[in-house]
């Protein structure tokens, strides 16, 4: 028999059984497609974070408080009012930190800003002129606010592209008037769009000056973060250095682990939050992969059956003149086949999820050609594993006691 001729009834054996065998790769789509959407989802989920954490800027580091402490309750990082605008502004001294050449302190509220009859609750951010450059961020339209605007605590907004769209105000908005909270500022320009960080919508936001924001909102001198923007790369270590050295020295802390702030790059919030990602990945990857050893469980017990039912067949064949290796190839070819159409079936089923899933979730799922096909491929070799075993005992069958089989 031909490889050809064993391929042929194979696949006819296979159609005889419709029912058994659609049933069959029906388990091992169910868990093909499983594998193929959690491993995209933890994809999609490490871009987001990267993305996220990307649109801060380049080059920078992340000053943040330390914990409070109320009672015997501790909070979380980020929770004390230890860093000050007076911080921000020493840590601006070139001649004790020369390398960070941009220094961006920000507080931080929730707000309503109206426009007429129009209102949009957003997040209000108040920081300097250096702002929109450590933050790279860039302009759509008229003009970020000024170190004078700084000074003299103005009254101007920075809108992003959601928040003016939401105020209506996208057309002509330079020069107009839109009240936060009951304080009318006027609008002197756009922040160019950025773009949706997972569930984060980055252009969702207003940008006033730190000196007003502190006067009008939060009626302290603490900042909630403080942005560094080292020269490149290779000069983030020595800015990290100078930039520690100057807060320890500002709040006069002589041991280092005594620290009420923490400074942070992008490059270990990007490695933590990988880290993270990938346990979730290979977590739900596993689960999934249980449907699947499941599928191929069921592919074994198919091809045992069909062995089972096909034992005077199989005789015959071999009486015939059909030899062992014969036998084995024949049930070895329709248990793969059964794993590739559960594969191919479960890859579609996969990629149509793709789509389809982030219409109705925030989370986005990034599929790759080489994971699709290593699911394919991964397919069918489950279930020439779990074919192995029938293809085996059928093929050791002995001719004489098979045609006597009832």
């Amino acid at each position: 028999m031909t490889l050809f001729d064993t391929f042929r009834s194979g696949l006819e054996a296979i159609a005889s059984h419709r029912l058994r065998s659609s049933l069959t790769v029906l388990g091992m789509l169910i868990g093909i497609a499983a594998v193929i959407l959690t491993v995209g989802l933890g994809e999609g989920a490490s871009a987001s974070v990267n993305s996220a954490i990307n649109s801060l800027g380049t080059n920078l580091l992340i000053v943040t408080p330390g914990s409070s402490t109320t009672g015997l309750v501790r909070g979380g990082s980020g929770s004390a009012s230890t860093l000050t605008y007076e911080d921000a502004q020493a840590l601006a001294n070139k001649t004790d930190d020369p390398d960070v050449v941009g220094v961006a302190p920000q507080v931080e509220a929730e707000e309503s800003l109206v426009n007429g009859e129009t209102n949009w609750d957003t997040s209000l951010y108040g920081s300097t002129e250096q702002w929109l450059s450590v933050r790279d961020r860039s302009m759509a339209e008229g003009t970020f606010f000024t170190s004078q605007d700084v000074t003299t605590d103005a009254n101007v907004v920075v809108l992003g592209q959601t928040t003016a769209e939401e105020l209506g105000l996208l057309g002509d908005p330079v020069g107009a008037t839109v009240n936060i909270g009951d304080i009318p500022f006027t609008v002197i320009g756009i922040l160019d769009s950025e773009g949706s960080s997972g569930s984060t919508d980055e252009d969702d936001m207003a940008v006033i000056p730190i000196t007003t924001a502190q006067a009008e909102f939060t009626g302290t001198s603490s900042v909630s973060t403080i942005y560094l923007e080292a020269g490149s790369r290779s000069t983030m270590g020595a800015a990290y250095t100078e930039a520690d050295d100057e807060l320890l020295a500002l709040h006069g802390i002589d041991n280092p682990s005594d620290a009420d702030f923490t400074i942070t790059t992008q490059s270990s919030i990007v490695s933590t939050a990988s880290s993270v990602d990938n346990t979730l990945t290979v977590l739900l990857a596993g689960i999934a992969a249980i449907s699947l050893l499941v599928g191929g469980i069921g592919v074994m017990n198919i091809m045992l059956v069909s062995v089972t039912e096909r034992v005077r067949e199989i005789g015959l064949r071999k009486a015939l003149g059909a030899t062992p290796g014969v036998v084995l190839r024949q049930f070895l070819v329709e248990a793969s086949s059964l794993g590739l159409a559960g594969g191919v079936m479960g890859a579609g089923l996969g990629v149509l999820g793709a789509e389809v899933i982030p219409r109705f979730v925030s989370d986005q799922i990034e599929l790759s050609g080489a994971a699709i096909a290593v699911a394919i491929i991964a397919s069918v070799g489950i279930g020439i594993i779990a074919g192995a075993y029938p293809a085996y005992r059928a093929a050791r069958l002995a001719p004489i006691a098979a045609l006597r089989t009832e």
